[in-house]
């Protein structure tokens, strides 16, 4: 009667034990954080993970991932109190800029830039832009502007100009005033139409100023560029002073 008690004990502990629910099996169980890091492990449940989206920040505490890009002078430009100060010098035609070591497609672009008041008259402008080739560009360009362009606008003595540019396909300029010595969100979206083309806007403060519709797309990329050039159609002069700006952050978001 004993035995038969004993293997009656055993046999309902071996059924519970397989009854357990750690050993139970499920035909829909996902992997788990602990099976994460085995490849082995991976199953095609994986798919369902969605698509993250690339994104880029930098701060200028340094210029890692940034390159010289001066056309004309020396590379005037420094990191200070985390900005990115560059500047050109009066009486030169010195174009300094940096440039992305990576090009970027579709998305949105932003620049913190710190506008000052730039020497009135000067041919020099702050330039936040994406470039690909020469007709291949996208520009915000900051200055004085010439008079015959301040007058058009009814410009203020602390009122400079934006020129916001396709370069080409289609070439396409608008002129905005802004008033100096403020800080400016510049943004440019690119968006892909369903045929694959670009749509641009230009945005300052969240607040689109322009848009175009380019007849090319996806398979262009740019670098992104930080400026200040002394260039002859933003003035209408050589510059008379040393023209600087400050660029906090810069900002690159996939859509």
């Amino acid at each position: 009667m004993k035995t038969i008690f004993k293997k009656l004990l055993i046999f309902m502990a071996l059924l519970l034990f397989s009854c357990s629910p750690d050993n139970l099996t499920n035909e829909n169980e996902t992997i788990t954080n602990s099976d994460s890091n085995n490849p082995s492990i991976l199953k095609t449940s994986t798919s369902k993970i969605p698509n993250t989206t690339t994104s880029k920040i930098w701060n200028f505490d340094n210029l890692t991932e940034w390159v010289d890009a001066t056309q004309v002078g020396n590379p005037n430009y420094w990191i200070e109190n985390g900005n990115l100060r560059i500047f050109t010098n009066p009486n030169t035609w010195e174009r300094s800029k940096i440039k992305t070591i990576t090009s970027f497609a579709a998305g949105t672009y932003r620049w913190t830039v710190f506008v000052p008041e730039m020497g009135v008259g000067d041919m020099a402008s702050i330039g936040a832009f994406l470039y690909n080739n020469d007709t291949r560009e996208l520009d915000f360009e900051i200055g004085y502007g010439k008079q015959a362009i301040r007058d058009q606008l009814e410009a203020e003595p602390d009122d400079l100009i934006v020129y916001m540019t396709s370069q080409g396909y289609p070439f396409q300029s608008v002129q905005k005033k802004v008033k100096r010595g403020q800080w400016y969100n510049l943004t440019l979206q690119l968006t892909l139409t369903s045929n694959g083309r670009y749509n641009v806007s230009w945005k300052i403060n969240d607040a689109i100023m322009a848009t175009v519709q380019l007849s090319y797309g996806k398979t262009t990329k740019f670098k992104i560029y930080c400026s200040v050039e002394n260039l002859q159609f933003i003035g209408d002069h050589i510059p008379q002073n040393q023209n600087y700006a400050l660029f906090d952050a810069v900002e690159f978001k996939e859509n």
